[in-house]
């Protein structure tokens, strides 16, 4: 069970009122009353949580997980240990976002911040910092020391920003912990809701959002990017990595050590990338992809499955540099 910074979290809910909502396979008399804390991600979730399985991809993880019960399907239930109890639906991820909405009752949507001052009226809470004209802080919001806020800025409430930290003109930041030394330009949103949607041909149904976007130290991000906050669990950008302008990183992206993104690539939800990686403007990367470390994407490339460590790849769908310079060059004769 964890804490939330962001967002307000009700529970604990009995087992069957849960099931109620949700409507399930099998029985758990039994287990009715066992009380539910929270909903996590299958690594992060406690004895007490509940989590969610979606697809055999995340087998490893889900043979590991600690929590007390999880939404799945029939067929996936094998890849559950024991002592969880296997709440089989119909539809694993409309399940997921009733679930999160009862622990998350507003996280479906970004709420405007009512509690924002302008800076002159707090800024002997920040005997440290520079601010431009015209910038906005939320409530417990905390900046280290040299950092500089510029002029039109949003810096929305429980947001943490460290020390020698750069922030453009007008930025909003939410939902969001930065480490020292970060560097975001002009026009950038960090931590705003990602696209989660259950189609529904009567009404789209939005998902809960209650991650976090982390950016460790040394990150730089380009002008009028955008990096949406986690579902359940964090989007990060990993220590000293750069993004050039009008770069997306959609929900639950994590982004390694060291990598170098061009302008206007595209990240679906829930990939993740090693070390050193470098990736070539207009390139997409489609979701839940692992790309490896030392990983070169040539620009405008669309990835759309898994790349291991040190490989070289362009094109649509991405292959393997050579084989793609080879295609080229017979298709040119």
């Amino acid at each position: 069970m964890s804490t939330n910074q962001f967002f307000e979290k009700k529970g604990p809910f009995p087992l069957r009122e849960i099931i109620k909502i949700i409507g399930c396979n099998g029985s758990f008399s039994q287990k009715s009353d066992f009380k539910i804390y929270g909903f996590e991600s299958l690594d992060s979730a406690s004895n007490n949580d509940m989590t969610f399985l979606n697809s055999s991809k995340y087998q490893e993880l889900s043979l590991k997980t600690k929590a007390a019960a999880c939404i799945t399907s029939p067929n996936l239930s094998q890849y559950l240990p024991k002592q969880c109890i296997k709440i089989d639906v119909k539809n694993v991820l409309f399940a997921v976002t009733q679930v999160a909405r009862m622990f998350y009752p507003k996280a479906d949507v970004d709420f405007p911040d009512e509690d924002l001052s302008k800076s002159d009226e707090v800024i002997n809470l920040y005997p440290n910092v520079k601010f431009g004209k015209n910038v906005l802080i939320g409530k417990n919001v905390k900046i280290g020391k040299n950092s500089h806020i510029a002029s039109n800025s949003i810096i929305e409430s429980n947001v943490n920003i460290g020390e020698n930290c750069i922030i453009g003109s007008f930025v909003m930041i939410k939902n969001s912990l930065i480490s020292n030394n970060v560097y975001i330009q002009d026009g950038s949103k960090i931590g705003v809701k990602g696209f989660g949607f259950i189609p529904n041909k009567n009404k789209n149904i939005r998902t809960p959002h209650v991650g976090k976007v982390i950016l460790e130290e040394g990150v730089e991000i380009g002008a009028n990017s955008t990096i949406d906050r986690g579902s359940l669990v964090n989007t990060i950008i990993g220590k000293n990595t750069f993004l050039d302008n009008q770069v997306h990183v959609a929900h639950n992206v994590q982004i390694g050590k060291n990598c170098m993104i061009a302008g206007q690539v595209g990240f679906a939800g829930s990939s993740t990338l090693g070390d050193n990686v470098v990736i070539g403007g207009q390139a997409g990367i489609s979701g839940h992809l692992n790309i490896g470390s030392n990983v070169k994407i040539g620009g405008g490339s669309g990835v759309v499955n898994d790349i291991p460590d040190n490989q070289r790849v362009m094109g649509y769908p991405a292959i393997p540099l050579k084989k793609f310079i080879k295609q080229r060059n017979e298709n040119e004769k």
